[in-house]
């Protein structure tokens, strides 16, 4: 049985033991999550899918990790002009395990 959640404007497939890196949350590690932005949940022919959501499902995780995701450089450059910016940035992110989905 998969489900597929809606977070952090994203939607991603999840399975009850599966781990997924979303969005930054506010939660510590260890905390437990839920997501009840449920678009659709199932497999095969008994896959219900919600308009825009499925009434009464939801999908329970843990927080495993929270962290920065690889450096980005960002160059600016005009030519002719002497002008040159350097930029870097580091996206947060939340690393969760989905304990159970219930529909």
């Amino acid at each position: 049985m998969y489900a597929i959640i809606k977070t952090g404007g994203k939607q991603y497939k999840v399975a009850e033991g599966s781990e997924i890196i979303i969005e930054k949350l506010d939660a510590a590690e260890g905390d437990s999550v839920t997501f009840e932005e449920v678009l659709a949940v199932g497999e095969g022919a008994d896959l219900k899918v919600g308009r825009p959501f499925v009434k009464g499902a939801k999908v329970t995780a843990t927080v495993v990790k929270v962290g920065k995701g690889p450096k980005i450089r960002i160059l600016k450059y005009r030519h002719k002009t002497n002008y040159r910016r350097r930029q870097g940035h580091r996206q947060p992110f939340t690393k969760v395990k989905v304990d159970k989905i219930e529909a």
